[in-house]
């Protein structure tokens, strides 16, 4: 009997073909199996019809546990057996199907970390040491199918010792395209912040003792840099803040292990779960009352975004210090992308850092940490990127066209729908700049090459200035694709729909800014939208409040607070002129205000939700000026936490609008007379 399979999902990458081989050896079967250039795998198979049906018992019960299958299509064949054993051939370029995909990076698994720590091992000690089950994947892979010579490890010769666990059946690497040891792998290496070289024979160990030791480093990783410092000390912690220009911003935390993360962190079983992944993303915790990081790593936040080590490289930064943590952020200038080459890193980030720590791997496409958090039971992604991207979300419906969606600007991922399957790129940034524009462009054409997808239609933000609007524009024309504009709070409502496969429904949506349909600036929206149609019917809003000074507005929120108070009848002038200080001009700052508010015109309304709890925020002293996304509202959900419903502000609603005047009147007179941790509280409820 001869049977050709052609398997389609997660199947390269993730040692399925070694796994097909010795499936098929066992079995008894002839043939071949080979990656295809569209992320898919073929495999003829020569036998009699039982042993073929064991092996396709195999396949789907012992497939390795990084693999998805998500098709196979088998076709009987009438010409007659020429095989008479199992090899594994060149891949081949052909490409036939559309939506497999190579997959995401993986953390050391815990074989190669055992063999990372023991002295007989020939990669004893090695940084870079990696096998089919763990590994960089997205972040060096140039182009398909998924072999050596077509990512960044090609340059890297295999030795003879290599060689031999590549093509040995029994072993664990064989076929592992990122196979390495220190004889023929990449090297790492320590510099100073010119670039000068660092003598030393443990380039690592060293990188943590300078950490130790108050040091600021650069450390490249598996999908760009991070910069990296003491969660203990405050030096280098207010050295770091001020070169980064995050003076309130979190910084992330790589804990040694999960003990250590429970010595200043609430984890729960779920989170416990996610940090010790094989996606290993960042977990938001609550600090402990046993917290004891310094207060300059998450100022004025109850939690604190912790991963554990996902590389040898970095488990080996602990070996020699008294540290178990060390501060881990991305490494990218301000609304730019993180780094990833090396002599870009040394000029942006030289004059940030005292060390590099590099290697000479090059890094084919950047990848920033993934952010999730719990919500009871339920995981919830902050950010979506390491770890999970390229891999697609499984939809419960199946779309009819394929279609690139780009997004809005800020916090900007792509997407890339064929049928039932989302392939979303990784985290892009804010698509503000030069930089940004670039990156989305590279990303999203290269999520396209790995899924072999041809778009139809791109859907993009109705805002007619975005950036994202103007890359859809200028594909549609050169691709001659269709082009849909999605009102930006319709898109998170059909979102929701998708994820729960829902035909129709009302959705709340909460959110800080999005264009509307009538040109305004929503952003507190309840909308009533059907699968059937891409139209949708906008039932309610938040009140519209004044945005005084128009998106100054939102940086600085006293100017929001004083708007929504001179419309509640309070008479806001004593209560600015107190809070002048922080505005950036002060209180000639304050007295153009006041004057903007007696004269009344030419101020622009939002119905944002986001600037209602920001407003609260100034009025209640947590925060004057937003240095960062979503920060009044964070600092004050943290005080909210501890705080009740004191005020129990019953809901006012004028035909389709909800007040929020009141609620800031309610807040406003219980000032003084009223803990502020309960008057967030009430604003929540």
């Amino acid at each position: 009997m001869r049977v050709k399979l052609n398997i389609t999902g997660i199947v390269q990458g993730v040692g399925f073909r070694p796994f097909i081989y010795r499936i098929a050896v066992r079995n008894g079967l002839a043939g071949y199996v080979r990656n295809k250039g569209d992320a898919g795998v073929e495999v003829l198979l020569e036998g009699e019809e039982e042993k073929i049906q064991s092996f396709m018992r195999d396949l789907t019960e012992k497939k390795p546990s990084l693999a998805q299958i998500e098709k196979i299509n088998r076709a009987e064949l009438s010409i007659k057996n020429e095989y008479i054993d199992f090899t594994i051939f060149k891949s081949s370029q052909e490409a036939e199907t559309s939506g497999s995909i190579i997959p995401p990076d993986i953390a050391i698994c815990n074989t190669c970390l055992k063999e990372l720590r023991d002295p007989k091992d020939p990669r004893f000690e090695y940084f870079f040491i990696t096998c089919t089950d763990c590994g960089p994947r997205f972040t060096i892979i140039e182009r398909l199918p998924y072999d050596r010579e077509n990512t960044t490890m090609r340059k890297f010769l295999l030795c003879g010792f290599c060689q031999k666990n590549y093509a040995d059946p029994t072993n664990r690497r064989f076929h592992a395209q990122t196979v390495a040891c220190p004889t023929c792998g990449p090297k790492a290496y320590l510099t100073t912040n010119k670039g000068e070289p660092v003598q030393t024979k443990d380039p690592v160990r060293m990188a943590g003792k300078l950490l130790s030791g108050g040091n600021i480093l650069a450390i490249k990783g598996y999908g760009g840099f991070h910069i990296a410092s003491s969660t203990m000390l405050e030096q280098p912690l207010l050295r770091l803040r001020t070169t980064k220009h995050r003076q309130e911003k979190p910084f992330a935390v790589m804990a040694k292990s999960v003990q250590i993360a429970k010595t200043f962190a609430e984890v729960g079983s779920k989170e416990q779960e996610l940090l010790t992944s094989p996606s290993r993303p960042i977990v938001l915790l609550n600090k402990s009352p046993s917290y004891n990081l310094s207060r300059l790593v998450v100022p004025h936040l109850h939690n604190v975004g912790v991963m554990l080590p996902y590389t040898g490289l970095h488990y080996m930064l602990f070996d020699k210090v008294v540290d178990t943590s060390f501060v881990m952020t991305s490494a990218n200038p301000a609304n730019q992308p993180i780094v990833k080459d090396n002599k870009e890193a040394l000029k942006i980030l030289g004059g940030k850092v005292d060390y590099f720590l590099f290697h000479n791997r090059e890094i084919a496409h950047r990848c920033d940490d993934s952010v999730m958090r719990v919500h009871g039971d339920r995981q919830v992604f902050l950010r979506r990127s390491r770890g999970f991207a390229p891999a697609p979300i499984r939809l419960k419906q199946k779309s009819k066209r394929c279609v690139i969606g780009l997004g809005g600007e800020l916090n900007n991922t792509s997407c890339v729908l064929l049928e039932d399957k989302a392939f979303i790129s990784q985290h892009i940034g804010d698509v503000e700049n030069i930089e940004t524009r670039n990156f989305l462009q590279e990303a999203t054409s290269h999520l396209q090459r790995l899924t072999n997808c041809y778009a139809e239609t791109v859907a993009y933000d109705l805002h007619p200035k975005f950036n994202t609007t103007l890359i859809a524009e200028e594909m549609a024309q050169a691709d001659e694709l269709g082009l849909l504009q999605v009102q930006h709070h319709h898109a998170h409502a059909a979102a929701l729909m998708a994820e729960h496969g829902l035909d129709e429904a009302v959705v709340v949506v909460c959110d800080g800014y999005g264009y509307g349909s009538d040109g305004g600036a929503w952003g507190g929206e309840i909308l009533h939208c059907s699968l059937e149609s891409a139209e949708f019917t906008r039932l309610g809003h938040l009140e519209p409040q004044p945005l005084l000074g128009g998106d100054l507005a939102s940086r600085y929120i006293l100017r929001l607070a004083a708007g929504i108070l001179q419309k509640a009848g309070v008479n806001v002038e004593d209560w600015l002129l107190q809070n002048s200080k922080h505005l950036p001009h002060g209180e000639n700052e304050a007295k153009l205000i006041l004057k903007q508010l007696k004269v009344g015109k030419g101020i622009v309304e939002t119905t944002s939700c986001g600037r209602v709890l920001d407003a609260v925020a100034a009025l209640l002293g947590v925060c004057f000026e937003r240095s960062y996304e979503g920060e009044p509202a964070m600092k004050l959900e943290s005080i909210a936490l501890v705080g009740k419903d004191v005020l129990q502000i019953q809901p006012q609603v004028k035909g389709d609008v909800l007040d929020t005047t009141c609620l800031m009147r309610a807040v406003f007179d219980s000032l003084g007379r009223v803990a502020a941790a309960d008057l967030a509280y009430s604003a929540h409820a």
